[in-house]
């Protein structure tokens, strides 16, 4: 609901009554501020707000007896009387809300537009091994690659409906305020310019990463202090672009950058030699050794020096997705810290008896409704896709290229960070 925007006291298909509430005027209620009169305002259908309001309707008519009926216009005099007038609309507004959001969830404009495509659009890294990395026949892979699968599976019942749409880090945020892609699942860093400026918004964090610098052996340089002076390969439009920044001003040194716009032309500029240094974040830096001719002739340094929360983002403003792409991320999560895998998924279904337990998998309690989905879209995740611990362990761990421990990114309950909240 936007601001200023009206509530009809009518019917769900918008008729009867002349009589609207805006936000605006719920505001000034709860302020106890003067109110527009109601014969300035228009009548509004909006989602499920009309239903819910039918419930302070029914509130209000116990109070006021015959005073009014459902369908006719109601008097700004009437309504605008008293103290105790303002406090009954509260207390039936917010009756009213709880009572809608109580029931399933209304299906918003990007989950309409996805199941009429019958494809998830996702936003990816254009070569970020280990996140989303095509090969060459095409195929995608990677943590990110993961999750947009997964979303898929629970969405759309079909884990490889999936259009996977190569972004640089420029392209990124403007592809999906664009409405070109549905979920932006690119390594990317969460933080408070781009989660309160850019239209979109984070679900929340699928890798804590932070950003190093990956340097030549030849070099002999042990430390990140030793970097005075140094060419520095960066690409544009990342976080590591003020970090490093940032980071070299705070320590009273100087740097020269040398910035591309994708991470193909930064990496291989590396490589070929036209900047001593590169810097991005750490999982990155794993990435790009591993397309060395020699990777042992490249040493990641020991410091990290910024935090780099990456997680998948949302057009802002569509609040039935956002909740879909969170929960998603979610049930990965908490898929493995109850132990259900891939291939345990089935035989956890026929005999669990933990409720929790129950729920992701689809025998228990019906936590698909309250998301616009059915009952089993958890259990597709872990079936079609695995748990998180599963996608990290294919693609970024130490049976990997990469080799990365798990570390923070391990669950809480083994001395990690990573923690979801519960599907209940």
């Amino acid at each position: 609901m936007e601001p200023g925007e009206i509530i009809n006291y009518g019917d769900d298909a918008g008729n009867g009554g002349n009589a609207g509430i805006s936000e605006l005027e719920l505001h000034a209620v709860l302020n106890s501020r003067e109110k527009l009169p109601f014969n300035e305002m228009k009548k509004t259908h909006i989602g499920f707000y009309p239903a819910c309001f039918y419930q302070v309707h029914k509130l209000l008519s116990k109070t006021f007896a015959n005073s009014f009926q459902y369908g006719k216009s109601m008097s700004s005099s009437n309504l605008m009387k008293g103290n105790l007038m303002k406090k009954i609309l509260l207390s039936a507004v917010a009756a009213a809300a709880a009572l809608s959001f109580s029931h399933a969830a209304v299906a918003g404009a990007v989950l309409d537009k996805v199941k009429k495509d019958g494809v998830v659009v996702c936003g990816v890294n254009t070569a970020a091994p280990g996140f989303s990395n095509a090969d060459s026949q095409g195929k995608w892979t990677g943590l990110d690659v993961d999750y947009c699968r997964a979303l898929a599976a629970a969405v759309l019942g079909d884990a490889n409906k999936v259009k996977f749409v190569p972004l640089s880090s420029p392209q990124r945020f403007s592809a999906l305020q664009a409405g070109e892609i549905d979920v932006l699942a690119r390594n990317t860093t969460w933080n408070l310019t781009r989660d309160a400026s850019l239209g979109a918004v984070f679900i929340g964090t699928i890798y804590y990463d932070g950003q190093g610098f990956l340097v030549p052996k030849k070099l002999g340089v042990k430390s990140v202090n030793e970097l005075n002076g140094a060419t520095i390969c960066v690409q544009s439009g990342t976080s590591s672009e003020p970090s490093v920044a940032d980071y070299f001003k705070a320590h009273n040194m100087k740097y020269k950058a040398v910035v591309f716009d994708t991470t193909e032309a930064t990496q291989g500029a590396f490589l070929s030699g036209r900047c001593q240094v590169y810097t991005t974040d750490m999982s990155d830096l794993a990435g790009a050794r591993t397309k060395a001719p020699n990777p042992d002739d490249y040493v990641i340094l020991p410091e990290v020096i910024s935090k780099e929360p990456l997680g998948p983002s949302v057009r802002r403003g569509d609040n039935e997705w956002f909740q879909i792409c969170r929960w998603v991320l979610n049930a990965l999560i908490e898929a493995e810290e109850y132990g259900i895998t891939q291939d345990n998924v089935d035989q956890v279904k026929k005999t669990s008896t933990n409720p929790n337990v129950q729920r992701l998998v689809g025998s228990g309690e019906d936590m698909g409704k309250l998301l616009g989905l059915d009952k089993d879209w958890s259990y597709r995740i872990i079936k079609q896709v695995g748990n998180y611990g599963e996608s990290f362990e294919k693609n970024l761990g130490p049976k990997t290229p990469l080799a990365l421990p798990r570390g923070v990114n391990n669950q809480w309950t083994k001395g990690g960070i990573l923690y979801a909240p519960p599907v209940r």
